[in-house]
């Protein structure tokens, strides 16, 4: 029998004391530390990704930068196309836009990039100046693109980006979407988890997002603008659809 020295006799019971351990603690907890789950960093933060069970949404946006998409070939199930922007800019692209997605027959909808330093009730009636002068349709997505300060503060911003909002929602019995990029959000999004998100942020996977600020979930996902803004939801068409205009 080969003798058993002192240090193996100390090393053999520390293995054990472990293995005993990890065995306990497996017991009482139900997984080990193998099988604790994944988190995604935001800002910093440690937050695990907004659960999904259903297949991810894809959906396209585009502006008068390309004003000759063909959304006849677009694999897209749902599009949102620039309509206005500041107090009296109209997308020259729009209505070209608009008849092509209802021809295709998917979920649509209009946004307006916001300027804070302009009146807000103003540039919302622009808004819908424009978008009320297309045929509209139920499940009709309205929009409120914020992306930059026009050098107000934040508490300005976000005090802007509620009177939008809630003047359209007024005028239209339905709330719009709110984009923008993931950190502006998360500083100037404050109060608005009312309004669905759509949040672009382009160094997380499709889908592989928490949402900023105060909302729980997040609508759409823009995760990338090559070649084309790409995006997609976590709900399936129809519920895109009951987040839009309602019926007459």
């Amino acid at each position: 029998m080969p003798r058993i020295t002192t240090d193996r006799l100390l090393r053999d019971i520390r293995t054990a004391t472990a293995a005993g351990l990890l065995a306990a603690v497996t017991a009482v907890t139900g997984f080990t530390a193998a099988a604790a789950p994944a988190h995604a960093d935001h800002g910093g933060a440690a937050q695990s990704t907004q659960s999904r069970t259903a297949p991810l949404t894809y959906g396209q946006d585009v502006s008068g930068y390309q004003a000759d998409h063909d959304w006849a070939a677009s694999p897209a199930t749902f599009g949102i196309v620039k309509a206005t922007e500041g107090l009296t800019f109209t997308d020259r692209s729009f209505a070209r836009h608009w008849q092509q997605l209802d021809a295709k027959g998917i979920v649509r909808g209009a946004y307006h990039y916001a300027h804070p330093g302009n009146d807000p009730v103003a540039e919302a009636e622009h808004f819908l100046s424009v978008v009320n002068a297309q045929p509209a349709k139920p499940g009709d997505l309205l929009v409120l693109d914020l992306e930059t300060t026009d050098g107000k503060s934040a508490a300005e911003v976000n005090a802007w980006a509620k009177t939008w909002l809630a003047h359209v929602k007024s005028k239209t019995g339905t709330a719009p979407l709110f984009y923008s990029g993931w950190n502006f959000a998360d500083t100037h999004g404050a109060g608005l988890a009312e309004y669905p998100l759509w949040v672009a942020h382009y160094s997380k996977d499709k889908g592989a997002i928490t949402p900023p600020a105060d909302w729980k979930s997040w609508t759409i996902h823009q995760y990338s603008d090559k070649p084309i803004d790409q995006n997609v939801s976590a709900l399936t068409p129809d519920k895109l659809r009951s987040l839009g205009r309602p019926a007459a």
